[in-house]
């Protein structure tokens, strides 16, 4: 893999390309920045900036002014290679807070172990309805020990606007829900993201999660997305490495506390072992 070529390409078709994920969302470009405004139980956050020292203070300034207005807390994703070099300082300063770092992965499906399959006694089930949406929604609490009403609305949302958009999966072993995770599709862009993924305590290090993987990437071969993208904790980092993964830049969340209540970490939730709530564990 040609790491800036890929990484070229992602920006410019996921950062300054990046198209709504759901129903009432919307993305707008000002200027350098790039944000995504979706509803109070969705995500909002700045996708991409490319600022010079001299407007960061101001661009930030903006953002913030934007979102609170709307009574929303946000998120800045802030990438490895995003200038100026001191944004992050300049965020923080500004009142946000950084999440833990972590790293964007991605794979090229024709080069990755899709062969991973479930272990004996699981199945994993496609997600179609509320009774599916219900099941993720129980494995998030149990997986991460936070509340998942964003996710059932904003998993219900998409299933009746664009069924198209999203893959949602659990793992069953006989009846219980042991392991869940989803993946959001753009059409015509040629990434699609993993995200959300947990698995209950006593199901880790099974290789729940590897199947997981698999099966969403096969679903993404055949609807034709040349790339899987994952924003990977340290934990899940090894893991994604040995399916074929490359890491390409680090991503670190920073999130600015407007409304209380209105961020759900289920929607940021990215393919990480689960460490205090915010990850995912396999």
């Amino acid at each position: 893999m040609d790491h800036t070529a890929v990484l070229t390409l992602y920006d410019r078709e996921m950062r300054r390309g990046a198209r709504p994920d759901g129903p009432g969302a919307y993305v707008e470009r000002v200027g350098a920045v790039v944000r995504h405004t979706g509803p109070a139980h969705g995500w909002n956050g700045v996708v991409r900036s490319a600022l010079e020292a001299a407007d960061a203070d101001a661009a930030i300034a903006e953002q913030i002014a934007h979102f609170t207005g709307l009574g929303r807390e946000f998120e800045w994703k802030l990438y490895g290679h995003d200038l100026p070099v001191d944004l992050g300082q300049r965020l923080v300063a500004a009142g946000f807070t950084p999440g833990p770092v972590e790293t964007l992965m991605v794979g090229e499906v024709a080069g990755l172990a899709l062969d991973a399959e479930p272990p004996a006694g699981v199945r994993v089930v496609p997600v179609t309805d509320r009774a599916g949406i219900d099941l993720v929604a129980d494995v998030h609490e149990r997986a991460f020990g936070a509340d998942a009403s964003g996710l059932r609305r904003h998993l219900c949302d998409r299933l009746a606007a664009a069924p198209d958009t999203v893959v949602a999966v659990v793992a069953l072993a006989g009846d219980e829900p042991v392991s869940a995770a989803r993946m959001e599709l753009a059409p015509g862009a040629p990434f699609a993201g993993l995200w959300g993924g947990g698995t209950v305590r006593h199901w880790r290090g099974r290789g729940v999660y590897r199947a997981l993987v698999a099966h969403r990437a096969r679903v993404a071969a055949d609807r034709g997305h040349r790339h899987l993208q994952v924003d990977a904790s340290s934990q899940s980092r090894p893991i994604l490495e040995r399916l074929g993964f490359t890491p390409l830049t680090t991503t670190t969340p920073y999130v600015h506390a407007t409304a209380r209540g209105d961020r759900h970490p289920s929607l940021a939730t990215a393919e990480g072992v689960a460490v205090s709530g915010s990850c995912e564990d396999q």
